[in-house]
């Protein structure tokens, strides 16, 4: 019954009707004690029964992980589109004239049809003998050396390549770190310091670089292939890659053919390498040649963040801007997925963030009173991508950039350890009832900071939690939420989140596991703290420098 179910959601949608119509929403209790106090305007708009109602659209089956870009994702911003008209919120996308602002995007997906490997008379096929990245090429008659691990490390004076010539060659490598070895160890500067295989064959002029597959590469070959094939990469803004040589992973029937006869002190290399027991580099039989094509198909494509403004009622202070904001995209399907689930529904990450900013333009939208500077609601698309609509929102801004004095970002708020329950060990960075993490609230602005705490104090009391409120934190938080284009722009922020979990970017990420009464206190206390930000006369002062990297 899902397409009958999909039609009915979708043509609530286009006909206006308001969310609160389309499901009758479970009775979920809310807290009497989150009462709003009257500075803080209309607070009691948002309760969890409400926010509950739209998460059960938004991380639904049917909206397939909203993926961006995505026929799910587009439904998602046509749903929030849809409420802020029926609200009377303000388009504040492309032209001001829609809600919906496009960034371009390119995809990239392997032709099956025209890529092949040839090994002398042997053909392998794509997606039965090997996968490939997305680097096209066509290489006619190819030497081939083997590279045992293939890595460089200057400070522990590994470089397996010694004695070797790997120019105009294609290069097999085992796919593991030299014995020994850990990713901890990889300091300095990549390229310089220390070298991946195809960084280094690249940069010594190789063709090509073909490594074995691994156990987890074997097991997960079907999603591999779907990732390659059908969903492709995406490619937003100019292209950061540094390996532009195809990047070939081997099965064992192609491995066994390229090591075929090929012994070292008399042992057979094929048996070494995949025992881990390595051996030096050397030149296979100069009369095995290799062919190899890897042809790429390149489309056009866009997404769209989603913008709104609630006009603000003091004719000077409303053409600033406070922004609120979340990322409504996931990480979307794989039907070959080696798990019953094949959706990433995302309802803590960040369907939490979403409809609580939904929940909250509705409270703004409805109150008595509005806020004397304007509200710049905004869903961001592609931040688990890489922060995409962000930076393009940031760079290409509907309101001027200057105008926004504070952006309050929520990514994951969902989610509280359950005191009733033994917590499990991915569950112990979760944040507590009545506790949600604050990163960024004091990074730029001591008075935005001030502002934060001071509006808790005399609401809601949270316990405010800054354990990652540092750009040197080794999760690295400030840097990885759509906030942060924000804060390069010079804007002074607060993102807002409930902290890792066993579910975190897993298809168990499900909406029955959301605490929402512990979401609507830390939605509310957002709210109220945009309402103070937005009727206080002076903005809040940025009186600290930006630390751009956590290095």
């Amino acid at each position: 019954m899902k397409g009958f179910l999909t039609f009915i959601l979708i043509l609530c949608v286009f006909s206006g009707v308001p969310a609160t119509a389309q499901t009758k929403a479970k009775n979920v209790k809310t807290n009497s004690a989150a009462s709003s106090a009257p500075r803080f305007g209309n607070t009691e708009g948002i309760t969890a029964a409400q926010m509950r109602n739209y998460l059960e659209f938004i991380a639904s089956d049917e909206l397939e992980g909203r993926d961006t870009p995505s026929r799910g994702l587009d439904i998602a911003a046509m749903y929030i589109a849809d409420h802020l008209k029926s609200w009377g919120i303000k388009p504040a996308g492309d032209g001001g004239g829609t809600y919906f602002q496009k960034f371009p995007l390119r995809r990239y997906k392997i032709d099956t049809q025209n890529t092949r490997l040839q090994l002398n008379n042997q053909t392998f096929v794509y997606g039965e003998d090997f996968l490939s990245n997305f680097n096209a090429a066509n290489i006619s008659g190819s030497q081939i050396v083997y590279a045992s691990h293939g890595w460089v490390l200057k400070s522990k004076n590994i470089n397996p390549y010694q004695g070797i010539d790997v120019r105009n060659k294609i290069v097999v490598v085992v796919n593991s770190l030299p014995k020994g070895v850990s990713f901890q160890d990889l300091q300095g500067k990549p390229g310089e310091d220390w070298m991946l295989p195809p960084l280094y064959a690249q940069m010594n002029g190789a063709c090509a670089v073909i490594a074995f597959g691994t156990f987890g590469n074997l097991a997960n070959w079907k999603v591999s292939k779907y990732d390659q094939t059908e969903k492709g990469s995406l490619e937003f803004g100019t292209p950061q890659t540094q390996i532009t040589i195809p990047t070939i992973t081997a099965n064992p029937r192609l491995i066994a053919a390229l090591f075929q006869g090929e012994k070292v002190n008399g042992s057979n290399v094929y048996n070494k390498a995949i025992t881990q027991e390595f051996v030096d580099a050397f030149d296979l039989n100069a009369n095995k040649k290799i062919n190899l094509n890897v042809a790429v198909k390149t489309e056009n494509t866009h997404s769209q963040n989603v913008v709104g403004i609630l006009e603000g009622s003091d004719p000077v202070l409303k053409s600033e801007y406070v922004a609120i904001g979340a990322h409504y995209d996931h990480v979307g399907m794989n039907p070959n997925w080696l798990g019953d689930d094949k959706i990433w529904n995302g309802a803590d990450d960040d369907g939490s963030g979403t409809v609580a900013v939904l929940a909250m333009a509705e409270a703004f939208a409805k109150g008595a009173q509005k806020p004397k500077r304007s509200i710049l609601f905004i869903w961001h698309a592609g931040e688990e991508k890489g922060l995409w609509s962000s930076e393009f929102f940031a760079d290409n801004p509907t309101v001027p950039i200057g105008s926004i004095i504070t952006q309050l970002n929520i990514d994951m708020i969902g989610r509280a350890q359950n005191p009733a329950e033994e917590v499990k060990p991915r569950n112990t960075e979760l944040t507590k009832q009545g506790e949600v993490y604050l990163i960024g609230s004091k990074m730029m602005s001591s008075e935005l900071g001030e502002l934060s705490e001071s509006v808790n104090a005399s609401f809601l009391k949270m316990s405010f939690n800054y354990r990652y409120d540092d750009p040197n934190d080794p999760q690295q938080f400030f840097y990885r939420s759509d906030h942060f284009n924000y804060a390069k722009k010079g804007i002074p922020i607060i993102f807002y989140m409930d902290g890792d979990h066993e579910d975190y970017h897993q298809p168990s990420d499900s909406i029955e596991k959301i605490d929402f009464v512990n979401m609507e206190k830390i939605a509310r206390t957002i709210f109220a703290t945009g309402w103070e930000l937005a009727n206080r006369p002076p903005r809040p002062k940025v009186d600290k420098p930006l630390q751009l990297d956590g290095n």
